[in-house]
Formats: structure tokens, sequence, C-alpha cells
């Protein structure tokens, strides 16, 4: 099982959640560190990332060695979990 690198804004945005999208998020987290490359990822064109959706929630994440790297997680349907992926990639 991978380790989790989670930025510090993940988790405040994961520690906000009502509790039914909580355990949906961490849920699929533990998913991804058993296995990162599930059937329902994507990788994302132009970023080192790949994506997964679990509910109305998108989680970005890499593998790096042997550490599971959640970049942001944020609404499916909202660009902000890509403006957020930029900025992080920026700076």
């Amino acid at each position: 099982m991978l380790k989790l690198d989670l930025t510090n804004q993940t988790k405040k945005f994961v520690e906000k959640l009502p509790p039914k999208q909580f355990r949906q998020v961490v849920n699929k987290v533990l998913e991804l560190m058993a296995n990162p490359e599930l059937p329902d990822s994507i990788h994302m064109q132009g970023y080192p990332f790949k994506r997964v959706d679990i509910g109305e929630y998108r989680i970005v994440y890499r593998v790096e060695d042997d550490c599971l790297k959640v970049a942001c997680i944020g609404k499916r349907n909202d660009d902000e979990v890509y403006r957020m992926l930029k900025r992080k990639l920026k700076g």
C-alpha cells in the first residue's frame, strides 16, 4: 500500500466536507492507496496527474515512488479544481 501525502489545502477541504461526502472521498483515497490505477482514473492531458471522480467531487493525484500525492480535491462541475492545480504548479 502506498503512503499518503496531502497538501494542507486539501486536508482543510476534506475536513470541511459533510459526513457523507467525507466518507466517500476518504474511501476513494484509501482505494487509490491500494491501487492507483483504478479503471475510472483518467490521465490529465498537459499535467503529470491523474484524476478520479467520486460523487460530486474530483480527486487529482499522482504517484511518486511509494507515495500517493493528492494535489487537490474539488467539485466536479467547478473549474476551481483546475485553477488550484495551475497555481500549485506555478508556485
